[in-house]
């Protein structure tokens, strides 16, 4: 049987009342998905199959993790589009933001790497087998550091949306993934930001995987005109929390 984006629709629908209904009117308040959401059907293949323990050594944990690379983060890592002798296509943007911690102090020299699609909405990666085109002048990797604000921003262009096989004429809503190590293993995060006014958020269950509204709405990224550079790019506004209350989701799969 293959399913239908009605089908998951449904699903997503079903699971948006079981939360309203029954874990938020009991004072749960659900900031990350379930490990385990029926309508991202691979969602069942990559959960952990056991519940998470209890670290009672929190400095045996910081022995797994993190661990970086050897090569310096230079200003130009944070410029997609100086990657490349030739200007990628697309609508060019910045996206700026602070990484705060559950207090709302920054967190300092914290390094942050985006991956994306192009305009076009594939990634430079040779899994990606949907037939748009490669840009030549677009990898679609930055990284930077944060400053002693906590700041971080990145020169990229617009990425496409793009389609994927959880169910029939499946597509994601345009998206950058970001990944930050935090102070310790615990801030550890994968997560993904999203554009304002998307049509696709509706249809996405990757992003409905995050049943609480404020939760998910954290992920969509503001336009702010002021950070606009004149014939040049346009600019967006997304602040990542690491941890506490008001974190920034963390992303289970894709």
């Amino acid at each position: 049987m293959t399913l239908t984006q009605q089908d998951i629709s449904r699903e997503i629908e079903g699971e948006r009342k079981d939360y309203l209904t029954h874990r938020l009117a009991a004072g749960e308040v659900r900031h990350h998905p379930a490990r385990d959401y029926a309508p991202y059907r691979s969602s069942a293949l990559r959960h952990p199959l056991h519940p998470p323990v209890t670290v009672h050594d929190p400095e045996a944990v910081e022995l797994s993790g993190p661990v970086f690379g050897v090569t310096d983060v230079t200003e130009t890592d944070a410029d997609l589009t100086l990657a490349h002798a030739g200007e990628p296509l697309g609508e060019r943007i910045t996206v700026t933001g602070r990484v705060l911690d559950r207090a709302g102090r920054p967190v300092r020299g914290q390094l942050v790497e985006l991956w994306q699609a192009n305009a076009a909405g594939r990634y430079a990666h040779l899994r990606d087998q949907h037939p748009a085109p490669l840009d030549p002048n677009f990898t679609g990797f930055g990284r930077c550091l944060t400053d002693d604000r906590g700041a971080y921003a990145f020169t990229t262009v617009k990425p496409g949306a793009y389609p994927w096989r959880n169910h029939d004429n499946a597509w994601r809503p345009a998206h950058i993934h970001f990944s930050l190590f935090g102070t310790a293993f615990t801030q550890r995060l994968v997560t993904q930001m999203y554009f304002p006014g998307d049509p696709l958020f509706a249809y996405d269950p990757i992003l409905q995987s995050v049943t609480d509204d404020v939760a998910r709405e954290r992920l969509v990224a503001a336009y702010d005109h002021d950070l606009s550079t004149p014939e040049r790019s346009l600019g967006y506004r997304w602040d990542i929390v690491l941890d506490g209350p008001a974190a920034t989701w963390i992303e289970e799969g894709r």
